[in-house]
């Protein structure tokens, strides 16, 4: 694949700015997102920026990458990098419940945190409600940016079916905390005394006997002390919410579409980069991860196997003629000298003693076997002159191993043959992409043929994003 200069991604400039001060990697799920994060971390600590990567992938590839036990909801340093140009990379993995606690500790005083943070219908929301991973993703965004300790946040977005979900969750979070429905289970709080009283006997009675019946009296109640515990902070999360929100669109953020050459993979990015675009989110670019190449395109394909299947139909024709060859071979060796009868003969066989010495006269006389006073008979001679013959038999194995040179060949150029398909596959789904949004610029790293699992390959794919190598990578001779 070649990519048009005009729409070459040029990541370091972008990672130089000083005023770039967010990047966030969004795409579908398995494209990347993690690694080119922490790629691009490692590339921008080591050109002299003081970098933290927020992840929030769960298998901990990060961690692992970059030499560290475990990542946990405090940024930790990574060892081991260049730091000639005076930068820094941390790195932290997204504690969704610790970061959810961290709220309501920064809100609530040491009495009515407590409850809260023992309340069942608290603990069930902070550890998997929907969308409050992506919720406490914006919201330890906003943390790190408010402290100011790092100029550059590289954010790995969670994984999830739809890369919407990233922008979209964390609203309907905030919907829920502050809607009608919460509202209503706080007011007798709020209300509090004999006013409670009578709004809940006059207007709540029904509503909280229909929802006990449908949630059951015990959740119900759960949800409502924690409301109640929760009013200070309630009116909150949709205006943090939205104040992350607004962190996103501002001029320092850039987003980074990640994808895969694969039309899944490239039909969530361009439905990406419309909603980036209707949401005035600052769009950087297209990451594109795994493109194949290969060192002989100017084979094509249908070459690749019409040779293939001439290789097959050269290698049936040599196994057919040594086949005819071999037999007529043998003919001629088992008529040599006369032993072929000897070596067959019946009698031969199941027999300790040797014809030579069966035929012997008793007076010491030459036998038929040695008539010309040899021991041509014996079992040493017969033993030499067979390995003799043997030696002088024509054997198979240069018909053989040049036929399974035709085959391996044929198997190679099938195999060649099957990396162009998939080469035409992948250009034909970006030029898909192209022709949809010409705008968008690409940086393209190689299908490696391994895992990345330390800092050298962090660095090799910062290179290859920096300098827009899509070709495979170089062997050693």
């Amino acid at each position: 694949m070649s990519l048009d200069p005009a729409r070459v991604l040029d990541l370091d400039p972008l990672l130089d700015d000083p005023d770039t001060r967010i990047v966030v990697c969004c795409g579908s799920g398995g494209v990347g997102k993690t690694t080119t994060a922490a790629a691009l971390g490692l590339r921008a600590a080591e050109r002299g920026r003081k970098v933290v990567v927020l992840t929030i992938d769960p298998a901990r590839r990060l961690a692992q990458s970059m030499g560290i036990d475990s990542l946990d909801n405090v940024p930790r340093r990574v060892k081991g990098i260049d730091d000639s140009a005076g930068g820094e990379l941390h790195a932290m993995m997204l504690d969704m419940k610790r970061t959810f606690d961290e709220i309501v500790e920064a809100h609530a005083d040491g009495e009515r945190a407590a409850v809260i943070l023992n309340n069942p219908f608290y603990q069930s929301l902070s550890a998997g409600f929907a969308g409050t991973q992506e919720y406490m993703a914006m919201e330890k965004l906003g943390q790190l940016r408010a402290r100011d300790e790092w100029d550059l946040i590289i954010v790995d977005t969670p994984p999830s079916r739809s890369a919407l979900d990233f922008l979209d969750a964390p609203k309907r979070l905030g919907s829920f905390l502050d809607g009608r429905l919460i509202r209503l289970l706080t007011a007798p709080a709020k209300l509090g005394g004999r006013a409670g009283m009578k709004f809940l006997n006059v207007g709540m009675s029904m509503m909280t006997g229909t929802l006990g019946k449908l949630l059951g009296g015990q959740l119900l109640k759960d949800v409502q002390t924690f409301v109640a515990a929760m009013d200070t902070t309630f009116g909150g999360f949709r205006t943090r919410a939205d104040a992350t929100y607004k962190l996103l669109q501002a001029p320092g953020t850039a987003f980074l579409v990640v994808a895969a050459p694969e039309r899944d993979a490239l039909r969530e990015a361009a439905y990406f980069v419309e909603r980036l675009a209707a949401e005035d989110m600052p769009f950087a670019g297209l990451v594109l991860n795994r493109v194949h190449g290969s060192g002989a395109a100017h084979l094509s394909a249908e070459r690749a196997l019409a040779a293939a299947e001439n290789l097959d139909a050269e290698a049936a024709e040599d196994l057919e003629s040594t086949a005819v060859e071999n037999l007529d071979d043998a003919r001629i060796v088992d008529q040599e000298g006369g032993k072929a009868g000897l070596r067959n003969s019946p009698d031969t066989y199941g027999s300790s003693e040797s014809p030579a010495f069966e035929t012997s006269a008793p007076d010491g006389s030459e036998g038929p076997a040695g008539s010309d006073g040899s021991d041509e008979g014996s079992p040493a001679a017969t033993d030499s002159t067979d390995a003799t013959d043997r030696t002088d038999a024509p054997t198979d194995t240069p018909p053989h191993g040049h036929r399974t040179v035709e085959q391996l060949t044929a198997g190679l150029l099938r195999l060649h043959a099957e990396r162009m398909q998939l080469l035409s596959r992948e250009q034909r789904t970006r030029d898909r992409f192209a022709a949809l949004h010409p705008e968008v610029a690409v940086a393209e790293v190689a299908a490696l043929p391994g895992d990345v699992h330390d800092l050298a390959g962090l660095r090799d794919i910062g290179d290859r994003l920096a300098a827009n190598r899509p070709e495979l990578p170089e062997t050693d001779a």
